[in-house]
């Protein structure tokens, strides 16, 4: 096995999407199979269809300042009716539960402070090609989780075993 290191993994998401709920398995499946050596990176890429999923984004982006971000993403899929129904009040509440400064989220979400890094995310996804999420980018390569997931694993541990080839 070589000490290089793997490409990184980009996950473009909706945190009021179905799919990328879905998409978790597979990301859980991969860090399991490849531990700390493959970084998983949340790219924000809410969709305007869901009125809930750009505050979703904001407090996701505090959640990973607090250093709580995937336990808070997981969190929040995990309660997408919730979300539906009760909004950013679900936020917050959602980032008590995982242990982060919920008056901190609270405050983020008032104040903007991670609209700017959301804005970027979005600007970039759509200057790549992202269309719809989920989205995975590894190696140069956008693979589409929006129609479909099948095989998407499959293929992100084949380009992951060919770049650790060619390294």
């Amino acid at each position: 096995m070589t000490d290089a290191p793997l490409p990184r993994l980009e996950l473009w998401c909706e945190l009021q999407c179905p799919d990328c709920r879905t998409a978790l398995d597979d990301v859980r499946a991969l860090r399991e199979q490849y531990g700390d050596a493959l970084t998983v990176e949340l790219r924000h890429f809410p969709l305007e269809k869901h009125k809930h999923a750009y505050a979703a984004a904001e407090a996701a982006s505090e959640a990973f300042e607090q250093g709580r971000g995937w336990p808070y993403v997981e969190a929040v899929l995990a309660r997408l009716e919730d979300l539906e129904r009760g909004g950013q009040k679900v936020l917050v509440e959602v980032a008590a539960e995982v242990g982060l400064d919920a008056d901190e989220v609270d405050t983020a979400l008032i104040d903007g402070r991670h609209t700017l890094l959301v804005d970027a995310d979005v600007a970039e996804g759509r200057a790549i090609g992202v269309t719809g999420t989920p989205t995975y980018v590894i190696a140069g390569q956008r693979l589409d989780g929006g129609q479909s997931q099948d095989g998407l694993r499959e293929r992100i541990v084949a380009i992951i075993e060919a770049a650790k080839g060619a390294a």
